[in-house]
């Protein structure tokens, strides 16, 4: 078992020694956990493949699940891409730093342990400061995916990560909660100046067609079959541990939904938990509920969702009844992550 170092930094001049440390530990091999506006992600060498290989073992990941490299900047990311298409390099432009992966053919410096086996490779800039001057520091494309156990929720303060991390990692960035809450948007750039959407998240649809025009949706993202071409395709992901059901409607037909069901475990002897707004809340016991935000708030929603799923790890729940939204906007992204995490018990109700 590893000695993690945990440290706080909250200034990124002021913490210069720490991230030149932390980008220290990188180039040696270690793996060091820091945040970025997202989620947490724990990164290492993307460039070296037994480095690569120990994200895998610390996260329980399987190693044809690809892993996104984290650069600095569009230099860094050009110095692994083997090429950049127009399409792409729109993207760059508009939306980087930020919440947007880009899938680019690969230059034979990155290795299959960072791509899964493929001729690819995905590439993300971080909108973050601490998180920039990490990357600087380390001097080398780390690979980072979510700083979590394989499977379980993606953390979004360090307080989450330790509960997975510690032990497995050389260091731990505390750097505050991440205020998106849900992964990256993933694409990959199409012969015909488009793009398809391997994996929802921050980016929206409308912001991506407002840039190239023609987007599409992967329609594995939805089945989860055949070869990941991007993180979080094929497997379950973002799991709490006890089952779960999602529903989607007006605050009434969500209580009434939710209201039968309660009914009908608590009878069983089972605990119920809520991961609700506050809207919804109002009918229901609180000894194991948590409160997102208001109904309509997909933000807070988004920001909100993996800490409720982990609270229910702590307060123990047999069951957990969970309020989604429509799939506009954000809510694409969180829909996905929400019906992931209940195994695809996703309930539209009416009333």
């Amino acid at each position: 078992m590893k000695q993690t170092k945990i440290v706080r930094i909250t200034d990124v001049e002021k913490d210069k020694a720490l991230l030149e440390e932390a980008g220290r530990i990188i180039r040696d091999g270690g793996i060091v956990v820091f945040p970025t506006e997202t989620v947490y992600g724990i990164g290492a060498n993307g460039l070296d493949p037994d480095c690569c290989r120990s994200i895998y073992e610390a996260k329980g990941r399987p190693s044809d699940n690809p892993l996104i490299l984290t650069v600095p900047d569009q230099a860094g990311a050009k110095k692994i891409a083997a090429s950049v298409s127009p399409t792409a390099q729109k993207l760059l432009d508009t939306f980087w730093p930020g919440p947007l992966t880009i899938i680019f053919p690969r230059k034979a410096c990155v290795p299959d342990a960072a791509t899964g086996g493929l001729d690819t490779v995905a590439v993300r800039c971080p909108d973050h400061a601490i998180a920039h001057a990490f990357l600087q520091a380390a001097g080398v494309p780390v690979a980072a995916p979510s700083a979590n156990l394989s499977g379980r929720p993606s953390p979004t303060t360090a307080e989450e990560v330790a509960h997975d991390m510690n032990g497995r990692v050389d260091m731990i960035i505390d750097g505050g909660p991440c205020h998106i809450g849900v992964e990256s948007t993933i694409v990959e750039c199409n012969d015909d100046g488009g793009v398809t959407i391997l994996r929802p998240g921050g980016v929206t649809l409308d912001m991506l067609q407002a840039v190239v025009g023609e987007v599409h949706i992967d329609p594995n993202m939805v089945t989860g079959k055949g070869v990941p071409k991007a993180p979080g395709m094929k497997y379950r992901h973002y799991a709490p541990a006890a089952p779960m059901t999602v529903y989607v409607g007006s605050v009434a037909a969500v209580q009434q939904a939710m209201k039968e069901q309660y009914e009908a475990l608590t009878a069983a002897g089972k605990k119920v938990g809520f991961l609700v707004s506050r809207e919804v809340g109002e009918i229901f016991p609180h000894d194991a509920m948590y409160i997102w935000g208001s109904h309509d708030d997909k933000a807070s929603l988004a920001s909100q969702l993996y800490t409720g799923l982990l609270n229910f790890d702590a307060v123990q729940v047999d069951y957990i009844l969970a309020e989604g939204t429509d799939e506009d906007g954000l809510g694409m992204a969180i829909m996905n992550r929400m019906k992931k995490s209940a195994g695809g018990d996703v309930r539209h109700v009416q009333g």
